[in-house]
């Protein structure tokens, strides 16, 4: 809370960016190892505080893990504790991924509920009929997630499971209980995000017998023995395309390496019909990694354009914030919908803060772009919300103060230092915050 980022206008962003293994990734992998007795290394991992924290959840379930660098490494015993200390779970939203792995292991789970982002509702409903459906008993009480699938006649059986929504949670949780499910499992109406299709290969390398990653159908044969792997974490496509954004609203050139750019073709397609210039640039043979990156160019003022949010492959409502702050310096009116989270327009009342002509109306906001935005104080509600702040203080006069940062630092790994390494003015700063 004593912890701000000062931000100023410096002009265009120039240079490369790395970007590292996703958040929304790695904390999934690492509830998967649970499936497995025996040592799992997870690598590529972002240095992120959400990595210790769900070593935290692991540990409490009787698991050893060490993170040193980029590298995490998580020791499963035979027998795990199924019950996960609420301290650690608290703290983030992701913990709740070890349902699934729990009851599959120990036909038993109780998990609190999580804590995470203000970003709206995000209920369990989801996750628990697909437990049930695999015969599993599950409720919530005494504020805590319990699951069930043992007892006599009780097991765990392959079913057919419609998602009402392609929730990614939903669809992890009830992907890691059916690897140990007896018979087929199919999840129609799946969510297909390449985090999904990374949580796949790495239950694939284990042993799990899967199809259908990256479709809307996934197919599992359970009663496969998992044993641990090593498996290199994909980049971040949220982190990649916030760099893509900023370079825009500075009119920038900006190139982004170790995220694959196909998963960002929507992005990258608003953003030149916005007016940049977007290419992929192929990896030299010399290169660490193979992943082709991409180059990003503003092109003067931006065009408004319209953003609608919706599970991939549609535009990602952690993008949200981003394409908000570049609507409020565009030239013409942007209508912004949002059909994830009810609560992400809380970010639109720090916009105003810095001069954004912004309304919003149950989910969608009107945004009319102003040539220049100005400084003031504002306060993160979430890790996206935190990143959009800070893109619109590169494009406000005067200094913009961000605080709430330990938000950002959830997400982003090296900030502050990647925006410094590609020209701009941002500095932390341990200040108690002036209301």
């Amino acid at each position: 809370m004593n912890e701000h980022f000062a931000v100023r206008a410096a002009g265009p962003l120039q240079g490369a960016v790395d970007v590292v293994g996703a958040k929304n990734s790695v904390l999934k992998l690492m509830a998967a190892a649970l499936l497995a007795e025996g040592r799992t290394t997870i690598t590529n991992c972002p240095r992120i505080l959400d990595v210790p924290l769900m070593g935290d959840v692991l540990r409490s379930l009787g698991c050893e893990v060490s993170v040193d660098g980029d590298v995490v490494v998580i020791d499963v015993p035979a027998q795990l504790n199924p019950e996960a200390d609420y301290r650690s779970v608290s703290r983030l939203r992701a913990s709740v991924c070890v349902l699934g792995p729990l009851v599959a292991r120990c036909r038993r789970a109780v998990v609190p509920l999580p804590g995470g982002d203000a970003i709206g509702s995000r209920p369990l409903d989801m996750h628990q009929a697909g437990l049930r459906l695999l015969g599993a008993r599950s409720e919530i009480s005494h504020g805590c997630v319990v699951a069930e699938a043992d007892g006599p006649g009780v097991a765990l059986r392959g079913a057919q499971i419609w998602l009402d929504f392609p929730s990614v949670g939903a669809t992890e949780n009830i992907l890691m209980a059916s690897v140990f499910a007896e018979g087929t499992t199919v999840i129609d109406n799946a969510a297909r995000e390449p985090e999904i299709v990374d949580l796949v290969r790495m239950l694939q390398e284990m042993g799990a017998k899967i199809s259908g990653g990256g479709t809307s159908t996934l197919t599992v044969h359970g009663g496969a023995e998992l044993t641990p792997s090593t498996h290199r974490v994909i980049g971040d496509r949220i982190v990649g395309a916030t760099w893509a954004f900023a370079a825009v609203m500075t009119g920038g050139d900006v190139t982004v390496r170790g995220v694959d750019p196909h998963h960002l073709d929507l992005v990258l397609d608003k953003l030149t019909q916005a007016g940049a210039s977007t290419e992929v640039v192929a990896p030299a043979p010399e290169a660490s990694s193979q992943i082709p990156a991409f180059r990003v160019r503003g092109g003067g003022r931006p065009r408004s354009v319209d953003w609608v949010t919706l599970p991939y492959p549609g535009f990602a409502t952690d993008l949200q914030p981003m394409a908000i702050a570049l609507s409020a310096i565009s030239d013409g009116t942007s209508m912004i919908t949002e059909n994830v989270f009810e609560g992400r327009f809380r970010f639109v009342e720090e916009m105003v803060r810095l001069g954004a002509d912004a309304r919003t109306d149950g989910h969608h906001a009107v945004v009319r772009g102003v040539e220049r935005l100005s400084s003031a104080p504002v306060w993160a509600s979430d890790i996206r919300a935190g990143a959009g702040l800070v893109l619109a203080g590169l494009v406000a006069d005067g200094e913009t103060e961000v605080w709430d940062v330990a938000h950002i630092d959830r997400g982003y790994p090296g900030f502050v230092e990647n925006l410094v390494a590609l020209g701009g003015d941002v500095a932390r700063v341990h200040a108690p915050p002036q209301r």
